[in-house]
């Protein structure tokens, strides 16, 4: 007996009950530049609070050892992987380095913005990417969904002037001045509370992150490396 395929409605119950949320569907053919053999693509990420909390009770979150976030992603998601018949794709970790922006615009509903983060029409700059789940088959899912960048309409573009250091100017990021404002003692309100020039952008602020989750993201990224300019074009996650 042939096995049974899996379907969209079996992929997101899963990934509902994993405690992340579902990103959309890329499919071969779509100029998402799928890896070879894979036709389906779900994205899995978190999208406002959705993701934040089941990390944040899991033993990777207070175990102490570097990348818990990364850890933990991998778990989970290479879990579902396993359950639904599929391959894990991470946005770090590589080479490879896999084209999750490619990825999440054919997907739709997100858009380039300012800041070089995708801005998505419901969450804003509130969500991310933490894997995706590539399948062999064809499945049928929603069709990617339409949408018009909130960005076009926008008065002033506050994000790109909240920053106190001018380390985003909608050519760039400038990460060396960030991390030095983040590490310099002056960042504490950035740090607690979350990026100034992602907060100051007005869609999705009722999905803005928590003040741990915002502590969290800030606090990896200031340890992060060394600082160096980021275009925009470059691949970068939240």
């Amino acid at each position: 007996m042939a096995p049974k395929r899996v379907t969209s409605d079996e992929i997101a119950r899963r990934v509902d009950a994993s405690g992340l949320a579902s990103r959309g569907v890329a499919r071969a053919g779509g100029g998402a530049d799928l890896p070879h053999g894979v036709a389906t693509l779900a994205l899995v990420g978190f999208a406002g609070a959705r993701g934040w909390g089941a990390f944040a009770a899991s033993p990777e979150a207070h175990d102490g050892a570097p990348d818990p976030l990364d850890r933990w992603s991998r778990r989970v998601i290479g879990a579902l992987a396993d359950a639904l018949g599929a391959r894990a794709f991470f946005p770090f970790g590589g080479p490879p380095h896999w084209p999750f922006q490619r990825w999440a615009l054919a997907a739709g509903g997100v858009h380039p913005s300012p800041l070089g983060l995708l801005i998505d029409d419901v969450f804003g700059l509130w969500h991310s990417y933490r894997g995706a789940l590539g399948f062999a088959d064809a499945i049928a899912a929603p069709a990617a969904r339409a949408s018009r960048s909130p960005c076009e309409d926008c008065r002033g573009r506050p994000c790109l002037s909240a920053c106190p250091v001018g380390a985003f100017t909608g050519e760039g990021f400038d990460a060396k001045a960030c991390r030095s404002w983040l590490s310099g003692g002056q960042g504490g309100d950035c740090l607690t509370g979350g990026c100034l020039a992602r907060r100051a952008c007005p869609v999705g602020a009722e999905h803005r992150q928590g003040a741990e989750q915002a502590a969290f993201h800030l606090r990896a990224f200031a340890r992060a490396g060394r600082g160096r300019t980021w275009p925009l074009a470059s691949a970068r996650r939240a």
